[in-house]
């Protein structure tokens, strides 16, 4: 069984009212790993340092942030740096072989999020901080970011565009450079209301792309507002998400001895959360989900 870690910031949120209670008999086993996302403390405010933000996003960017608030009129900038926390740590843990796939809770997502732009939910880009991060760190260099939530990741394009260590496959219904992929980055545009087979086949046919890459981590911005009756329906059905991350832990096991890092991007309905998250982690750490 893989040793999978769960990063469960403390952070207020209706999608997230049931965790982590509704991880019951997958928490607690020997080979998976609960983690409060770890930040320094620092006047009250729990920050990733500074400089490892800077070289991600521009200090202008980081400003307009702090001053941020959500839909729901809270501070965003906080939440934002919990969120990515959990993902720096996670991927910290996997290089350090202490365990071999994540996944990350957040309130806020990834892919919106870019040098000089946010948006979306998006504060702050947890993989490409995690990346810098890591390059920093461990002299890791090779990436793949695997993201299925629905709507187009400008922020993540934008970080990588000009990154050729990094393969970034956006599965969206939403393109604007539609057919105008550029070095590593790849829009593969998703029909509206596919049937969940035709959209798992189409996700697994660019798949090979990170096995001829081969990475030495992957993530996967994991968004299930998709999902129908969610607030980007695009017509697959609650039980994809499970077969998605089964496709992309077998890849991972293929390329990269493994290295996952599922991160919780979009998605807002309570009961879908609750529904896919437990089955995701239960296929990440190879065990049986209780029904």
């Amino acid at each position: 069984m893989k040793r999978t870690g769960i990063f469960f910031p403390h952070m207020q949120g209706e999608r997230l009212r049931d965790f982590p209670q509704a991880l019951e008999g997958i928490v607690g086993r020997k080979n998976v790993l609960y983690y409060d996302a770890r930040c320094s403390h620092q006047d009250g405010i729990f920050l990733i340092p500074e400089e490892l933000l800077a070289e991600v996003h521009s200090k202008e960017m980081i400003e307009q942030v702090k001053q941020c608030r959500d839909f729901e009129g809270a501070l965003c900038f906080e939440d934002a740096l919990w969120s990515a926390s959990g993902t720096v740590q996670a991927t910290e843990l996997i290089l350090e072989n202490r365990i071999d796939n994540a996944f990350v809770f957040t309130r806020y997502g990834d892919h919106h999020a870019g040098r000089n732009l946010y948006g979306g939910g998006c504060y702050l880009n947890s993989a490409a901080i995690a990346i810098a991060n890591a390059r920093r760190k461990y002299g890791v260099n090779r990436f793949a970011i695997v993201d299925t939530d629905p709507h187009h990741g400008d922020g993540s394009w934008d970080l990588f565009e000009q990154d050729q260590d990094v393969l970034y496959i956006c599965f969206c219904v939403m393109a604007p450079k539609i057919n105008q992929n550029k070095n590593n980055n790849v829009e593969v545009c998703i029909p509206w209301n596919l049937k969940y087979q035709d959209y798992l086949t189409l996700v697994k046919s660019e798949l090979d792309a990170i096995r001829e890459y081969k990475p030495e981590l992957i993530f996967w911005n994991f968004g299930y507002d998709g999902t129908q009756g969610d607030y980007g329906d695009i017509g697959i059905s609650k039980g994809c998400h499970q077969k998605l991350a089964k496709m992309l832990k077998e890849t991972a096991d293929e390329t990269c001895d493994g290295r996952l890092v599922t991160v919780l991007c979009g998605g807002g309905k309570r009961r879908l959360a609750t529904y896919i998250i437990p089955r995701i982690i239960s296929t990440l750490a190879e065990i049986k989900h209780k029904k």
